[in-house]
């Protein structure tokens, strides 16, 4: 059977993902996943990081106009080839990458355009450097670049609890002017059609206040003219939802047994807690575009470049969750 490629984008060059890249394809799972998989990036740093790490493993070119003609399986790595000027094998992150990142996504969202991959799995980029506040996050590039913007969804998926934030790489003095009912609804109503399409599950949530303890000294608060009327039209709409919660309470272990997914307000009011919990065990999945898209749950991490001692359980689980969605 011929099935649908998983693209992935190598992303910043210095970062540590080439290095869990070839732990995942040195792996049995690898040799044994049906779906092929294409990695974009630089043939020349590729080759060079593998050397230095002691990795040997053939390399399979591939034209990117040839995709669609194409027959392929994991026996090699599968490569799309973009030039990258480079001296050294591991380097500091700066913004003369930033060419070489964006032809890479061009490359990857013009495939998941034209439907020829399955999913897009994007390695991590440094979001100074990249985006120079053009953008909050990928999240906000990727929608942007494929006309959903405002309707995209982050979600750190796991399968015991997920969380999604409603602002993502936000400032913490902004999250207030970001939020609204309108917004909160449309989000939790794309989590709720991902779990039931994708999952067959219908999801319970939970929803996070602002305050502190879901408090305010100010008449009026967001709790109130915001969170609790999005909690009131989500369940008119039969979605299970409780809250607001407190969040410094809401993930302790009896509570967080009763939902599938918690919505918080900002970044780290929800991603501090998950990834205590399950480390390198989840994935950011981008709901609200055309396609799913994956992001292994760790950043460029350049301070372990070339050591061999990162972790690649997250890519792991992002090709383990793309083989469950598409055989369900």
């Amino acid at each position: 059977m011929n099935y649908k490629s998983i693209i992935i984008i190598a992303g910043e060059p210095y970062s540590i993902f080439f290095e869990i890249f070839f732990k995942i394809f040195k792996s049995n799972f690898y040799k044994k996943y049906k779906y092929p998989i294409i990695l974009i990036g630089s043939k020349n740093l590729l080759k060079m990081q593998m050397k230095k790490m002691n990795f040997s493993f053939e390399i399979n070119l591939i034209k990117k106009e040839d995709i669609k003609n194409i027959i392929i399986n994991n026996k090699k790595i599968n490569l799309i080839d973009v030039k990258l000027n480079f001296k050294k094998p591991f380097g500091k992150i700066s913004s003369r990458s930033s060419k070489y990142i964006k032809e890479c996504f061009n490359i990857g969202l013009n495939i998941m355009k034209n439907k020829i991959g399955l999913a897009l799995i994007n390695g991590p980029i440094s979001k100074k450097h990249f985006f120079a506040g053009k953008f909050d996050g990928i999240t906000e590039y990727l929608a942007h670049k494929t006309k959903e913007k405002n309707n995209e969804v982050m979600l750190i998926y796991n399968k015991s609890l997920s969380v999604s934030p409603m602002t993502t790489h936000v400032a913490l003095k902004d999250v207030s002017k970001r939020i609204s009912t309108n917004m909160i609804v449309q989000k939790i109503m794309t989590i709720n059609k991902f779990y039931k399409d994708k999952l067959g599950k219908i999801p319970k949530f939970a929803i996070t206040g602002l305050n502190p303890h879901c408090e305010s000294n100010y008449n009026n608060s967001e709790e109130d003219k915001i969170i609790i009327p999005a909690i009131r039209i989500t369940q008119q709409k039969k979605i299970k939802i409780k809250g607001p919660f407190a969040a410094d309470t809401l993930f302790i272990k009896n509570n967080i047994k009763k939902f599938d997914v918690i919505i918080g307000m900002y970044h780290d009011q929800v991603l501090t807690p998950i990834k205590t919990m399950f480390n390198f065990n989840a994935i950011n999945i981008t709901l609200g575009l055309p396609f799913i898209r994956i992001s292994p749950d760790h950043g460029p991490n350049y301070q372990m470049l070339g050591q061999k001692k990162s972790n690649p359980t997250s890519l792991k689980e992002a090709l383990v969750f793309l083989k469950k969605i598409n055989e369900n």
